[in-house]
């Protein structure tokens, strides 16, 4: 295992961290899949990858990511508390509610946390966040306090990551990217602002179907041939936690370009050649990117959960991008995507299927 500086934290994290979701029990809404591990299980997994140089583990309040937050703080007392790193978060914009939310997670952990992040701000929540009063002020109070020791903006889209990596509230930064969706690490790459703050990605096997098409040692290094500080990975046996963090060689001949990955996927279906970079803006408030990826993910292997949420407005999407006259998504978009042809092809699709 190597390890890398979290921007100006002081910590040290593995390049590899541990996430958390695989070793919770029950169902969980906002997760498509059953896990179901016993603490046993889940504290041998734990420190399975822990033998293996793990020291960044990430969870998330209860019951959002189940019962996994208490899990980790039965290990963090089982391996040692200063042997870990307790990445945390939570999906609460006021700062009041926040504050409740990390309260509430370290009496779930029995420690403090690292660091914690906002979960997964968007465009609809972000000024709430960032305003006096809001989640982020509320993490700089806990901070001081020494509830945390660090504080993170978590989200998925760039705007709101470099909104946050010009704020200097903001210690470390929670982003997605992955060798087909890397348009945001691309973007990240050459933006001096991010250099001072610690970057943790996740997402690196696409909701866990990108190993079915490409070697995991592909997925983690080209992930970490970014300035990132760790890769985030879901980790549920021993089995993963070998194939992300065991001893191995650098990918060998370097990462694939997109347009390798693009190759390999076109054995299986006809690829959208999207990358996430976020820079196409629709006026009617489509996000092209997020549609295109639940087009790329049906294809992968999650049809059911792919077609479920494209089936969430894209007949009027797509009646939309046939309306518009100005066309501006595709003057934005740097691959030339002829996008209003490819929505119709995902609105041809989910009609079909369903």
């Amino acid at each position: 295992m190597r390890y890398r500086k979290l921007g100006l934290t002081g910590l040290t994290v593995s390049e590899v961290g541990f996430g958390t979701i695989p070793v919770l029990k029950g169902s969980v809404p906002v997760l498509p899949d059953y896990y179901n591990l016993s603490d046993a299980q889940a504290l041998s997994v734990m420190e399975h990858a822990r033998s293996l140089g793990c020291n960044l583990y990430d969870t998330a309040i209860v019951p959002e990511y189940g019962d996994a937050e208490l899990k980790l703080g039965k290990f963090a007392a089982l391996a040692g508390r200063d042997r870990i790193i307790i990445s945390d978060k939570a999906r609460f914009y006021d700062g009041n509610e926040m504050y409740r939310a990390v309260e509430t997670s370290c009496e779930n952990l029995g420690t403090w946390a690292d660091i914690y992040f906002v979960h997964q701000v968007d465009f609809d929540s972000q000024d709430q966040v960032f305003a006096k009063g809001g989640a982020l002020d509320a993490l700089t109070e806990l901070k001081a306090r020494g509830l945390i020791r660090h504080t993170g903006i978590a989200s998925h889209y760039y705007d709101i990551l470099l909104r946050a990596a010009a704020d200097s509230r903001v210690d470390v930064l929670q982003g997605s990217g992955n060798v087909l969706e890397r348009g945001m690490l691309d973007r990240i790459e050459k933006e001096p602002l991010f250099r001072s703050k610690g970057l943790l990605i996740n997402k690196v096997y696409a909701a866990g179907l990108l190993p079915a098409f490409f070697p995991v040692e592909m997925l983690v290094d080209t992930v970490l041939s970014y300035p990132v500080s760790g890769a985030l990975i879901g980790i549920g046996t021993t089995e993963q936690a070998d194939a992300a963090m065991g001893i191995r060689q650098k990918t060998a001949n370097g990462c694939p370009s997109f347009h390798q990955v693009l190759s390999v996927l076109e054995k299986y279906y006809f690829p959208i050649p999207c990358d996430r970079c976020q820079r196409c803006v629709c006026p009617y408030g489509t996000e092209i990117h997020t549609v295109f990826r639940q087009y790329q993910y049906y294809f992968l292997g999650k049809e059911h959960w792919a077609l479920r949420k494209l089936n969430m407005g894209i007949g009027e999407s797509a009646r939309l991008c046939r309306a518009c006259e100005t066309m501006d998504c595709v003057s934005m978009c740097p691959r030339k995507i002829r996008i209003p042809q490819e929505m119709e092809n995902v609105w041809e699709l989910v009609k079909k299927m369903l």
